[in-house]
């Protein structure tokens, strides 16, 4: 059901075509990186999602890392803010890094798996603005704070 959502959207979006900001958290544990794995689209992402009316992007960060994995997030630090435009959309995505999360036993149902990944061994199928922003920070490359996903 969820992927029949998401593939209208996308629909309606190639028509209409929304501008839409989203937040990100790499969330960096022991050199190891969490990953979502979600119901509806394939490969891994870093946890995230659109910002609701009203919400800031560190708001919807944090909200973001509780719905979808349980992490109470305390600091956040904005990475940058880049921009997607792939399959006709014009996403923009404030991305942050947080290094002191908790972990809860919630799941959301949109979440197919959650699973740690070394620095070292990222997993196949890791979507490329999110293995580009990882790799970046494992090999101590200063991301720019704004450009292309």
């Amino acid at each position: 059901m969820m992927r029949l959502i998401y593939l209208a959207y996308n629909f309606v979006s190639f028509f209409i075509r929304p501008i839409t900001l989203g937040a990100r958290v790499m969330m960096i544990r022991n050199r190891e990186v969490l990953l979502v794995r979600q119901t509806y689209l394939n490969g891994w992402f870093m946890p995230g999602g659109g910002l609701k009316r009203g919400e800031t992007p560190e708001q919807a960060a944090r909200r973001e890392a509780r719905e979808e994995v349980g992490a109470e997030v305390g600091e956040l630090s904005l990475i940058g803010i880049y921009t997607h435009f792939e399959n006709s959309r014009n996403d923009h995505i404030a991305l942050f890094l947080c290094k002191d999360f908790e972990l809860r036993e919630k799941k959301d149902r949109e979440i197919a798996e959650t699973r740690f990944f070394s620095l070292d061994a990222l997993p196949e199928g890791l979507v490329p603005g999110h293995r580009q922003r990882i790799e970046n920070y494992r090999d101590g490359v200063e991301t720019p704070r704004v450009g292309i996903w």
